[in-house]
């Protein structure tokens, strides 16, 4: 059933505000997908704050321009595309479509995207997929200030160990003379 005027609006401004609303998008082809295969994927997006959207490529195209995205024509894209939007973190959407695309090989591939409102071809998405989520950032800054304060403490209470050891060989000594 066609959609109204009003019912498009509604839906350019939804798009919009979801577009302003996310720290990153990325648009999928996804001419071979199934259904099943389609929920699987929104439900994975789901769990990491992201979310998989479909509109026709006229409406996604207005709405980039309301959001003030002008170099990016949806329509010019090959195929059925899908957007999806980055709520948390920049870097999960284009992660999970990649760890769901290697599953399903040739049935989604990934079109372009946009980081910082501006847009970026389907192999810049493929290296954004390939860097680490933020937690693993997080883990790893958090282990470099906590390496030198855990070599001092080793140090510290080596020296402490050392003194023990010749304390209890100098009893050790005493109790055999």
């Amino acid at each position: 059933m066609a959609k109204t005027k009003e019912q498009k609006k509604q839906i350019i401004k939804d798009l919009a505000d979801k577009i302003k609303k996310s720290k990153s998008v990325v648009f999928v082809s996804f001419d071979k997908l199934a259904v099943k295969d389609n929920e699987n994927l929104r439900n994975e997006l789901r769990k990491e704050d992201s979310e998989y959207y479909v509109a026709k490529k006229t409406l996604m195209d207005l709405a980039l321009k309301n959001s003030g995205i002008k170099d990016v024509q949806v329509k010019e894209f090959a195929g059925q595309t899908a957007v999806v939007f980055g709520y948390k973190d920049e870097v999960a959407p284009a992660k999970i479509v990649d760890k769901f695309k290697k599953d399903k090989e040739g049935k989604i591939e990934f079109v372009g995207g946009i980081l910082e409102n501006e847009f970026i071809d389907a192999a810049t998405v493929s290296e954004l997929a390939k860097l680490p989520s933020k937690h693993e950032l997080y883990a790893k800054i958090i282990g470099s200030i906590n390496a030198p304060i855990s070599g001092f403490v080793n140090a510290l209470a080596g020296n402490l160990r050392n003194l023990v050891y010749v304390l209890k060989a100098v009893e050790n000594n005493k109790i055999i003379k």
